[in-house]
C-alpha cells in the first residue's frame, strides 16, 4: 500500500488541526476528509471507504463507539481519547491502538507504524466485541442505531416493540416500522435493557411494556399478544423467562 487514505473524526477543531499538522510529515498518509461529528463520519466513511480513521471517542450526537458499530469492520481505526481507564483496558484487550490526549508527534508515529502493519496484514477489527465491552462498562446506551445507506436511524429503546432474528440480520419493530441491522439476536439482546426486554423465543426478544397477555392456540402453543394485537411465538424456555418477570 503506497498511500494510506485517512479520515479525521473529532468534534474539536483544535484537535483536528493538531492531528493534521502531525500527519503532514508522513508522506504515505493522505487526509481525504475531516468530520466534526459522528453522523457526518458515518456518511463520509461509508462513501469514501478510507483505509484508516482517527476516531475521537467522546463526541456529541454519536460517540466514537457508535460510529465504529455503524461503519463496521472494513476500516482500520486509531482512537483519540481522553477516556477513563475502562476504555483503555478494552483497547488493550483487543489490541486496538489509541492516542491518549494530549499526545505527542512521537506517540502518533508509533500508532501509525502499528496501523501500517495491520493494514499490510489485512487485519479486521473485532467491532462487536469492542463495542460490547465498552457498553458493559458505560451502561446501556438507551437507544439503538441502525444504518440505512448513508442515513442513521436512532431508535429509542422504549419505542421498540420487539426484535426478531431474520437470517443474518435482526429486525427492530419500532413505531410501526421494521429496521434491519446486520448483527445477531444475541448481540442485539446484549445492547437492550435487561429490565425491559426478555427473550421469549429463539427468534424474538420482547419489550415487556408491549405485552398485553399470553394465550395458547389450538395446538397448545403459547403466544405473546401485544397491545396492538400482533402475536409472537413463546417457547417453553421463553415462557419460563417471561413468567419470572411478570
Amino acid at each position: 500500500m503506497s498511500v494510506i487514505r485517512a479520515v479525521i473524526v473529532d468534534d474539536e477543531e483544535l484537535a483536528r488541526r493538531l492531528l493534521r499538522e502531525f500527519i503532514a510529515g508522513e508522506s504515505d498518509i493522505e487526509i481525504i476528509a475531516e468530520c466534526a461529528n459522528g453522523f457526518d463520519a458515518v456518511k463520509v466513511i461509508g462513501e469514501s471507504a478510507p483505509d484508516l480513521v482517527f476516531l475521537d471517542v467522546q463526541m456529541p450526537k454519536l460517540d466514537g463507539f457508535e460510529v465504529l458499530e455503524l461503519v463496521g469492520r472494513d476500516v482500520a481505526v486509531v482512537f483519540t481519547t481522553a477516556y477513563d481507564q475502562y476504555a483503555l483496558r478494552a483497547f488493550d484487550v483487543h489490541a486496538v491502538d489509541y492516542l491518549l490526549k494530549p499526545f505527542s508527534a512521537e506517540r502518533l508515529a508509533e500508532a501509525l507504524a502499528r496501523a501500517r502493519e495491520r493494514l499490510q496484514r489485512g487485519e479486521r477489527l473485532p467491532t462487536q466485541e469492542i463495542v460490547g465491552d465498552m457498553r458493559a462498562h458505560a451502561g446501556q446506551a438507551g437507544r439503538v442505531l441502525v444504518r440505512d445507506g448513508s442515513r442513521v436511524h436512532v431508535l429509542s429503546m422504549e419505542r421498540i416493540d420487539y426484535v426478531q432474528a431474520q437470517d443474518d440480520y435482526v429486525s427492530f419493530r419500532c413505531d410501526g416500522k421494521d429496521y434491519l441491522k446486520d448483527q445477531t439476536l444475541a448481540q442485539a439482546e446484549a445492547a437492550l435493557d435487561p429490565a425491559k426486554f426478555v427473550r421469549i423465543h429463539r427468534s424474538y426478544v420482547l419489550n415487556l411494556d408491549r405485552l398485553a397477555r399470553v394465550e395458547t392456540d389450538e395446538r397448545e402453543n403459547r403466544l405473546a399478544v401485544l397491545a396492538d394485537g400482533r402475536k409472537l411465538p413463546v417457547s417453553r424456555a421463553g415462557y419460563a423467562r417471561l413468567s419470572a418477570r411478570l
